[in-house]
Parts: C-alpha cells; structure tokens; sequence
C-alpha cells in the first residue's frame, strides 16, 4: 500500500524538523510525505528541502486557512491509495507505517485513528499534559481508546482515511472547531467502516506551558458545541462532566470563603480526586515532579474545557445566536 503522509505547517519549523527525522526512520518505506505551509511568517521551506535526499516528500506554501482546509489542499494533490494527517508537533514511532499496513492488511477499516502518548525526549511539563489527556480520571480517558463512548471518532493529530473515502465524502467543510470530529461523523454515515488501530501510537507535543494548554482546550470546548449545531445527536451526557466539574469548584471555592458547613464536604471529595491523579501520573510516569504537575494539568484541563463548553453553550444554543 502506498501512503500520502499530510502535515499541514503554521510557525513550527523545528517541530517540522523533529517530525521529519522520524519518518525518515520508517521501516515501511512505500509513502509520500506532503508539508503544506499554512500562511506562516517563519517559514520551514529550507528545513523540508534538506529532507529530499531521504524523504519522497513535496512542499507547498499558501494562504492562511487553518488546518482543515489546508489538509483538503493536500487531499487534492497526495497520490497515495491511503492518505494519513498528523500534526506537526508530533513524533512518530519507526514501526508506525508497517503497524498500519499490516492492520489494515487483515482488518480493513476505511479510516482509522490512532492513540498518543508522551515521548521519553519531552519535558515533564509536556509529560504531565500527556498524562491529562489520556487519563481516566480527566476527559481525555475517552480519547484513543475502544472503551470511548459511542462511535469511535478518529483525531486529526493522527488520523488515516482511504482515497475512495475521499472521493465519495470530499474533504473538511470546516477548518477549526471541531473539524475532525464532524469529518468522522460524515464518515460514519455513509457507511464507511471505521476503528482504533491501538497500537499506530504517535508521541504528541501538545502545547509548552499552561497558558497555551488553557488557550487549547478552552477551544476544544467551543468545539463540542460547533459539532452540536451539525449533529445535535452526538453531544451526550459525557460532554457536560467537565462543565458540571468546573461549577463543582467554583462552588467550593465560595463554600470555603463563605464558610459554609457543606465545605468540608466538597474539599474531601477534592483531595480524593487529586490524590487519584497524583498517585495515577506517579504510577504511570515514574516521577513525582511529573505527578505534581498533571494535577495542574488535569484541573487546567477540566476548566477549560468546561469554561469554553459553557461559554458556546450559552452564546449558541440558549441565545441561539451564531
């Protein structure tokens, strides 16, 4: 099986590096790699040239679109009978190629999508994001995994789709906000066989500090609310937990200063979830430093995500307006 690897690039020469050293490294080797230069100020054209020697790989510069319609781009030009996005601030294992080939060998699936994890190489910072967004006590336990609930929907940060897939449901209608997951979605109806490759990992930088991991997932949350104006039947109670969690501290938060007696209540129930996560991150990431900063990460991520959910909740489905 032939490959079109499609990494759309906004500002990140050196990721794009990093990212194209491990293809390079790739047992599998029947694949094309297309860079789609999205807008960007800090170009990486020379970084992706010094790359020709080793990489069947094409470059492209365009307008700023964002990532949806940037990957539609690539679509239009990738010549390979299976095409595969990742972000560009992720690294990819050298057996990434031959696990797909050889699931989709004996299990076809139309698209797919892989799970992430953290990389021995990140900073324990982005190590403590990585456990968040995996981990079954934040929302992100449902994320790369078959135990999700519903329909299994495939992110773009590592995600495949066959060409006839293409052909028939076209490309992203939207570029942000959801994008992928209304693409699976799409994908979904019109009878498309889709499914997790668990072991097709990718390792996935995510964001560098907790202010741009905040920024990221306050965005997620409007994203949930973007797919509910396409699908109204795909937003479940699951969606509302990182809502109802953040109320939950706020209103502990007033209970403590206004010395309410049910204060005691909520902050024993808060000290339960963080000794879960911390002594859960410590278990699963041998660190202790590690284990102290997913605590930070999982109530960053908890309140983000349910301040951008709340937020779109409000504005577009009470107020109704667009």
């Amino acid at each position: 099986m032939f490959f079109s690897i499609i990494i759309p690039l906004y500002n990140r020469p050196q990721e794009i590096n990093e990212l194209l050293g491990t293809l390079t490294l790739q047992t599998y080797k029947q694949f094309e790699v297309l860079v789609i230069e999205d807008g960007s100020v800090n170009k990486a054209g020379d970084i992706v040239k010094s790359f020709e020697d080793r990489l069947n790989i094409r470059y492209f510069e365009k307008a700023n679109e964002g990532q949806g319609f940037t990957r539609n781009f690539g679509f239009e030009r990738a010549k390979g009978d299976y095409f595969i996005i990742f972000d560009s601030d992720c690294l990819i294992p050298e057996n990434y190629l031959q696990i797909v080939n050889d699931s989709l060998s004996k299990n076809w699936l139309d698209a797919y999508g892989g799970p992430d994890g953290a990389h021995h190489s990140f900073t324990p910072l982005q190590k403590a994001i990585s456990y968040s967004m995996t981990s079954p006590f934040t929302t992100g336990g449902i994320r790369g995994s078959k135990k999700g609930i519903g329909q299994f929907h495939p992110r773009s940060f590592n995600m495949g789709i066959s060409r006839q897939v293409w052909e028939k449901a076209g490309g992203f209608i939207i570029t942000r906000l959801g994008e992928d997951i209304e693409y699976s979605i799409r994908i979904h109806s019109l009878g498309y066989k889709i499914g997790l490759i668990p072991d097709a990992i990718v390792y996935h930088k995510r964001r560098t500090d907790f202010v741009k991991f905040y920024k990221q997932i306050h965005f997620f949350g409007r994203a949930r609310i973007n797919i509910y104006k396409f699908f109204p039947a795909q937003l479940k109670l699951v969606h509302f937990f990182p809502a109802f969690a953040t109320l939950a501290i706020i209103f502990t938060i007033i209970a403590n200063v206004l010395n309410w007696p049910i204060a005691k209540f909520c902050n024993f129930m808060l000290a339960i979830y963080v000794l879960l996560i911390f002594f859960h991150s410590w278990y699963k990431n041998k660190s202790a430093k590690i284990a102290f900063l997913s605590i930070i990460a999982a109530f960053t991520q908890l309140t983000a995500y349910g301040l951008g959910f709340m937020q779109d909740y409000w504005k577009r489905v009470v107020l109704k307006r667009s």
